[in-house]
């Protein structure tokens, strides 16, 4: 612990600042280790406020399974608040790690979750706070090992020469393979940070970025990424956890003593998701589907439960309601926690999965809104993205619910999908008033009672992103999504409905970044050259600061955002395997211009994703057949 920083931290800069309790570090089952006494630190950099980064299980799951290990500590760091980043740069106090105080730059390694492309500036704002230089480049021998991981390291591009390596795909096995390298590399007393990046890139599901180098066509367009070493591979595959069952997971976490956006138990059910929605990328880089079994979930339960305290237990994946035994548990958690006040949350939930049995189950406890996501306003469109919930699912559900007493949704849609037109917008519109309609007749008639309906209705602007069938689309211009927006605005019934929707201009500069190549990297620093971080918070987002950026390094954001790109074209992610072939989201988006649906591999057959060619997995099949075929 160093006690002259924290006693400085505590004396000087927290009686100035909001919420000191984001950098105490000292909460309940927080891993406190002496550094002398292990052979490597590593910095888990969450580039979010503290109350976004404990909200993150993945940064829990890491947290507990490599501080287990005897020869290595794992300690936290967030991006601090603007008043104390303010103190800290007027005192000249260093980013710290929140369990000893230890400055980053005396850290073997620094790891940062990219989670979110608007976190980029905050990467390199933290980078500075700690003295280390932003560009890989610069960065001497001596200094931390500067890594990345998470759902936005798939396309690796827009930071690749701000880090020294990359890990693609899931953490738990890649990075005890990791700290193995690191520590054999320090052992042999070698000083040549070279030696030990030739090492790690030999582990799969590493990339390191030094190691290869982009050319350009004369359009601007990437030519090729080619492999300037000879031992590394031009191809790198993600890294999966086959068995969830048998994987550590953290069932004693840190309880934090503020409130966090996600302040309860975690259960993650499993991972994976096979339901094809051509927008989402998480559906397409976490397949194969694994679940854990119901055993070990209540084992698990009962250790969180014991160990923090907890009033809610959060069954989490991508769609919580599609584990194969999710009534059963959720019955079992119940009448095992119910007595204790402890609620049951299912925050991912699909209309043609709504069961009001599940859902009366979940309210034993604690009675809350529902939640749904349309996605579109109508059949067309929801085919186009091959979402597979209809209007009399949403309808059928809803009812069931008013029934039963509920009286406050929440819609999620989202606008500048690929072919969209106006009568989608409408169809917002109206089935916004269906739903009213049908909560005044079930009033009339006497067969509900209680408040009238109350309905939150939030659009988001599509982005395009990487290994998804839409990979190749245009996005809405800024004053496409603008007038989309006013237009809801204006035409969503004014009684009874609140109406929230994203920044245009956050999403316009999100799609720069989700789509970018090397070359983006340049504005990125000048944007934050200029300013800019915390471009996720509405309140601190530039929009102006960026677009100078942009034309001061003369680069052209509309060219990664607004152009539709063709199958020929390399992208800057090509290189990356996330598992599902190139071919197959090709067909997923001409099939999507056909209005063509595409069924869940695991109750029907083998749809050819290419996954079990390209990973050593086999996708659980339910029902039907399964086939190798990509083509």
């Amino acid at each position: 612990m160093n006690k002259y920083l924290t006693r400085v931290i505590e004396d000087t800069i927290f009686p100035f600042v909001a919420k000191p309790t984001r950098y105490l570090g000292n909460e309940l089952n927080a891993i406190h280790k002496n550094h002398e006494d292990v052979d490597i630190t590593f910095a888990f950099a969450f580039p979010d406020v503290y109350e976004v980064g404990m909200s993150h299980l993945g940064s829990h799951i890491l947290y507990s399974t490599l501080n287990k290990r005897n020869d290595a500590v794992l300690e936290r760091v967030y991006t601090p608040w603007v008043d104390m980043e303010e103190k800290m740069r007027e005192l000249k106090i260093p980013l710290f790690s929140l369990e000893t105080k230890t400055p980053l730059d005396q850290f073997d390694m620094i790891g940062f979750t990219l989670q979110y492309e608007m976190s980029y500036s905050n990467i390199l704002n933290m980078l500075d706070l700690a003295g280390i230089p932003k560009w890989s480049r610069e960065r001497q021998d001596h200094m931390p090992l500067i890594i990345a991981g998470g759902p936005c390291a798939f396309n690796p591009e827009p930071l690749a020469d701000f880090f020294d390596l990359f890990v693609i795909g899931e953490g738990e096995e890649v990075m005890q393979e990791l700290f193995d390298c690191y520590k054999d590399w320090k052992q042999s007393k070698s000083t040549s940070k070279l030696d030990l990046l030739e090492s790690l890139a030999a582990i799969k599901g590493v990339y390191v970025p030094c190691f290869y180098k982009p050319s350009y066509n004369m359009d601007g367009t990437l030519k090729e990424l080619e492999a300037n070493a000879s031992n590394v591979s031009t191809m790198i595959q993600k890294r999966v956890v086959k068995d969830l069952n048998a994987v550590d997971y953290p069932t004693c976490p840190i309880v934090p003593y503020m409130d966090i956006v996600h302040d309860r138990m975690v259960l993650e059910l499993f991972r994976g998701c096979t339901r094809g929605c051509r927008f989402c990328q998480a559906g397409m880089i976490y397949r194969p589907i694994r679940e854990k079994s119901p055993q070990v979930l209540k084992e698990q339960a009962s250790k969180i439960f014991n160990n923090t305290g907890y009033d809610e237990i959060s069954l989490t994946s991508l769609s919580s309601s599609d584990y194969s035994q999710v009534g059963q548990l959720t019955k079992d958690l119940i009448d095992q926690y119910g007595e204790f006040g402890v609620g049951i949350s299912l925050p991912s939930q699909r209309v043609d999965a709504f069961s009001l049995d599940l859902a009366e189950e979940v309210q034993r406890v604690r009675k809350t809104g529902l939640t749904f996501a349309p996605e579109a306003g109508t059949q067309r469109l929801r085919d186009v993205i091959n979402k597979g919930v209809t209007e009399e699912d949403l309808l059928s559900a809803t009812e069931s619910a008013l029934k039963a007493g509920w009286s406050s949704f929440k819609l999620y849609f989202m606008i500048g999908l690929p072919t969209e037109a106006q009568e989608d917008l409408d169809g917002i519109v109206n089935l916004v008033e269906k739903i009213i309609k049908l909560d005044q007749g079930l009033l009339r008639e006497g067969k509900r009672k209680g408040k009238k309906v109350n309905i939150t209705v939030s659009t988001s602007s599509f982005v395009p992103k990487c290994d998804t069938p839409f990979q190749w689309e245009a996005q809405f211009s800024i004053d496409e999504l603008k007038e989309e927006q006013l237009y809801l605005k204006q035409h969503l019934p004014r009684k009874q409905v609140k109406y929230n929707y994203h920044d245009a201009e956050l999403s316009f500069v999100e799609a720069v970044f989700a789509r970018g190549d090397r070359k983006v990297s340049q504005a990125l620093y000048h944007a934050w050259e200029l300013g800019c971080k915390f471009d996720g918070w509405t309140d601190y987002f530039q929009y102006d600061k960026w677009m100078q950026a942009f034309k001061e390094v003369n680069l052209d954001p509309y060219f990664y955002a607004n152009r539709q790109r063709e199958y020929d074209e390399v992208l800057p992610w090509d290189h990356i395997l996330c598992g599902v072939s190139k071919q197959y989201l090709w067909k997923e988006r001409e099939k999507a211009y056909k209005i063509q649906l595409t069924p869940d591999c695991r109750f029907e057959q083998c749809i050819g994703c290419g996954l079990c060619n390209t990973l050593d997995v086999e996708m659980k099949i339910i029902g039907g057949e399964h086939s190798d075929a990509t083509d």
